[in-house]
């Protein structure tokens, strides 16, 4: 992971932090409406566990996450890359939709291979 150009760093931690921005977004107006937001809340949460693993790789940023939450955060984060290749395939090529759908990819990508890579595969 250290062979990664500080761009392509760069461009994933904002990744996921817009993820999370519009998760918790989401979280707060179907909060607002009374809806189901337990499916939300894991994803929201293993988000947050992928960016702390990507910023403790690349920042010595230290976490406080448990081996069976990084666990549980990789197999959830590995369950969203379906949607995002899906989504990716019906874009426009070129367009502003389909590069934030190919950070979003990478990121997801990178802290699932920095969460295997810490918790060791």
């Amino acid at each position: 992971m250290d062979h990664l150009s500080a761009l392509i760093k760069e461009e994933s931690i904002r990744s996921f932090r817009s993820t999370i921005s519009k998760c918790e977004n989401a979280w707060i107006q179907m909060n607002e409406k009374g809806s189901n937001t337990t499916l939300l809340e894991k994803r929201l949460n293993a988000l947050k566990v992928g960016l702390a693993v990507l910023e403790n790789a690349w920042h010595v940023q230290t976490h406080q996450y448990t081996s069976d939450e990084l666990a549980e955060a990789r197999i959830i984060l590995k369950g969203l890359v379906p949607s995002i290749e899906h989504s990716y395939a019906r874009s426009k090529p070129g367009s502003p939709q389909r590069t934030l759908l190919e950070r979003r990819k990478k990121s997801l990508d990178l802290a699932i291979q920095a969460i295997e890579d810490y918790c060791g595969g």
